[in-house]
């Protein structure tokens, strides 16, 4: 199958949409589909106001539509909410053409969080743009309802996975400070509540792996904190394992790769009963979920690495992707080629 994927959100970032679809395209060519990605390496582009990591293409309405004509996909899958997706969804809307969407992250409640936004607002402009899709592919079940509570229509679930051959247990000792260590790995900005990680009184140690628009304030506000860079997947992998315990102060994610890889590496979480962790930890017993993260961090401390291991183990890419397949709704050729030019 000719499938195209259209995404505001590609390296140099680095975050869950990012690996997710770096992941989810290896994972289908792996099974012998032809990918094309439309991303904003291509297009002239501006920081993102209040988050400048994030790249906004401009002017892409003709370009997005030449090159969804030209590769002629047999699936659309439009996986962001930006200039691309917005572009792309256009152009699909204005010729008649199905196409899947997905819902990444709790948009609404980070653009909250950075402008004091109502939530029904940016819900309104979401169940908008989502509103053509033919299946709006969420990531668990608990998303799945929340969507359908503000509105959504053909809301199914995609659900992720982790690469257990790279994030695995392993000998480490690259945190080279007082156990137990506490570790956190993902974007530092407002919306993932660092904060309620970094403020608790803990024995040991604790560090921060990752940056973000609120790095420098972070750092000012606690400069005992051990704090390391982006790293790649294997630099990381070695990290997880050198950790007693992986913290998770987000209430606004709506998965959490983060968790999983630290699970693969045999590194027990420590979280908030919310969405995200919920969906992930389920029953298990790789970590613990409470409203007091002081007192999760301290539990999680008592959990055999093997369990968390274990656990992860469940996920697998190929099986998400297969997933994701099947929520993809085909394109009439005849119908695409004979379409005009935005």
């Amino acid at each position: 199958m000719r499938i195209m994927i259209i995404t505001d959100a590609w390296e140099p970032q680095v975050n869950g949409v990012v690996r997710t679809l770096k992941q989810t395209c290896y994972e289908l060519r792996a099974l012998g589909h032809e990918i094309e990605m439309i991303t904003p390496a291509e297009f002239k582009t501006i920081p993102c106001p209040t988050y400048p990591d994030i790249a906004l293409s401009l002017f892409a309405g003709r370009k997005v539509a030449k090159r969804i004509k030209l590769f002629a996909p047999d699936a659309m899958h439009i996986a962001t909410e930006g200039p691309l997706g917005l572009a792309a969804r256009s152009y699909a809307v204005r010729n008649h053409l199905p196409f899947s969407t997905a819902y990444h992250t709790r948009f609404p409640e980070y653009v909250q969080a950075r402008t004091k936004l109502p939530l029904s607002m940016t819900y309104a402009f979401l169940r908008w743009f989502h509103g053509p899709s033919m299946a709006v592919m969420a990531p668990t079940k608990v998303v799945k309802d929340d969507l359908e509570k503000y509105g959504f229509k053909n809301v199914v679930i995609w659900s992720r996975g982790v690469d257990l051959e790279i994030f695995k247990p392993q000998e480490s000792k690259v945190l080279n400070s007082a156990h137990p260590i506490y570790l956190y790995v993902g974007r530092v900005a407002v919306e993932k509540n660092i904060n309620a990680f970094l403020e608790i009184d803990l024995p040991g140690s604790k560090w921060v792996v990752g940056d973000g628009p609120a790095m420098a304030q972070i750092k000012e506000k606690y400069p005992d904190i051990n704090y390391l860079g982006v790293l790649n997947q294997y630099e990381l992998a070695k990290v997880y394992a050198a950790a007693d315990v992986f913290v998770f102060p987000s209430k606004t994610d709506t998965f959490g790769l983060v968790l999983l890889e630290a699970m693969a590496c045999g590194c027990p979480v420590a979280a908030y009963p919310v969405t995200g962790p919920i969906d992930v930890l389920q029953n298990s017993k790789a970590g613990v979920m409470h409203d007091d993260l002081r007192q999760a961090c301290l539990e999680a401390l008592k959990i055999p690495r093997e369990v968390a291991r274990d656990h992860a183990e469940k996920f697998s890419w190929r099986a998400a992707t297969e997933q994701f397949v099947n929520h993809l709704r085909p394109v009439p050729s005849p119908a695409l080629h004979q379409t005009a030019l935005a």
